[in-house]
């Protein structure tokens, strides 16, 4: 039997009125809202972090507490500080020019270009470029980098006025974008604009069907506004006459869907088989039904009391903890299971936009990466769990001194140090 809870949000792609609760996270501050050391003192404000399920496109979705301009505008998420991203980013690059034989005759246009990660390595093979990046302090990153790029947010204006420009892709990307938009009918149809007749469209975004198995509750956060299937999104593109030709499953932010796509009356690419293996694999793992949402709450419950248990044990035991990584994942995880500097020391990022600053609501700070040599913690909790490998093998060393890393999602793991030997230990 579900209970209804009182309405007080409507799908953002159909209108209807949510009723359903995927996942209640309780009170959260932005999750970049990074704090100075003068702000402390300061009151933050929080808001509900609370996922809905529409009941007729099955889009799990946020409500919008704030607008993108206050969200976005100054950013603290730069992508070429991972090097596994980067990896991932060339190797796009390098299919995408081979399979579609994309030159110097073709435009390239990508959507929330951070950076400029991505377009740099179509740029190295002499291909046309262009960023939109509604991030004033990651635009100017990328043009001084030599990368075009204008600061805007994007959707049906931004597109006209590139279209007035001449400005028509043949191949557009937005690589984990989708997630960040609050208006999508508006988006999808900005993109419909600027594609080229026989024109190509690729996104990537997190996957819901990982978010679901792999219990990953902290990808959920007030800059994510919407969570996709591929059964969902199909139909959102579909109303806006875009086809969904080819799909990929990646590895990437723990677990994501590449999406190729087409306007509907283009006669080329075909339909790829993935198309009809992937949803064949959603709706056995019961996507196509609401039970299978609302059923999530109680093992992100479960995983809470289980993380919980560890710290309160470790701490018992007189052990140090630090962190590793101020993503905007770890801000959900900590926020939600009431971890502050009472369990963690302290956390360090790469990231120098981050080095010096506070982590919103809890307020651990944030250091260098080699504050860990110098204050040697029993354990290491590896806070964007997408990256535990890269990072297991950047910090390896904290076996000198016993240290180990615990990973939380999907559940608590202990990785005892030296990598290439550990035991895994499940709690």
């Amino acid at each position: 039997m579900r209970l209804k809870i009182m309405a007080i949000a409507k799908c953002r792609f159909s209108g209807q009125t949510l009723n359903q609760t995927f996942i209640d996270l309780g009170m959260s501050p932005l999750a970049n809202a990074y704090l100075r050391a003068e702000q402390l003192n300061n009151a933050e404000k929080f808001y509900p972090l609370h996922a809905y399920i529409s009941e007729d496109t099955l889009l799990v979705q946020l409500e919008q507490f704030e607008t993108p301009d206050h969200i976005f505008s100054d950013y603290a998420y730069f992508s070429s500080y991972s090097a596994s991203w980067l990896k991932h980013a060339k190797d796009y690059t390098d299919m995408m020019t081979e399979k579609f034989n994309f030159n110097h005759h073709n435009q390239v246009i990508e959507i929330a270009s951070n950076d400029g990660y991505l377009l740099q390595y179509f740029l190295e093979k002499g291909i046309p470029v262009l960023g939109i990046e509604p991030a004033t302090n990651i635009a100017k990153v990328a043009q001084d980098r030599g990368i075009p790029s204008i600061n805007k947010f994007f959707g049906v204006e931004t597109a006209k006025e590139l279209v007035m420009q001449g400005k028509l892709a043949d191949l557009l990307i937005g690589n984990n974008v989708l997630a960040h938009v609050p208006d999508l009918n508006d988006f999808i149809a900005g993109m419909k604009l600027i594609l080229k007749p026989n024109g190509i469209l690729t996104m990537e975004f997190p996957h819901i069907l990982q978010l679901i198995e792999q219990n990953q509750f902290d990808t959920i956060y007030h800059e994510h506004f919407s969570y996709f299937s591929f059964l969902t999104i199909e139909k959102i593109f579909a109303a806006h006459n875009l086809q969904l030709f080819d799909v990929e499953e990646l590895a990437t932010h723990g677990g994501s869907l590449r999406i190729y796509v087409k306007h509907d009356y283009a006669e080329n690419p075909s339909i790829s088989e993935r198309i009809r293996h992937l949803k064949e694999k959603e709706i056995a793992a019961g996507l196509h039904c609401i039970e299978t949402y609302i059923t999530f709450a109680e093992k992100v419950k479960e995983t809470k009391r289980k993380l919980l248990s560890f710290l309160l044990t470790a701490k018992a035991e007189g052990k140090t903890i630090a962190g590793y990584g101020a993503p905007a994942k770890g801000n959900t995880l900590l926020n939600y299971c009431g971890i502050g500097k009472d369990f963690l020391d302290y956390t360090v990022d790469c990231n120098p936009y981050k080095q010096g600053l506070f982590l919103p609501g809890t307020h651990i700070p944030i250091f260098e990466p080699e504050k860990i040599s110098e204050t040697k913690p029993d354990y290491v909790l590896i806070l964007p769990w997408n990256l535990k490998e890269e990072i297991m093998e950047q910090m390896a060393f904290i076996g000198e001194w016993g240290g180990q890393f615990v990973v939380p999602i999907p559940e608590v793991k202990i990785y005892p140090c030296p990598v290439a030997d550990r035991l895994l230990i499940t709690l």
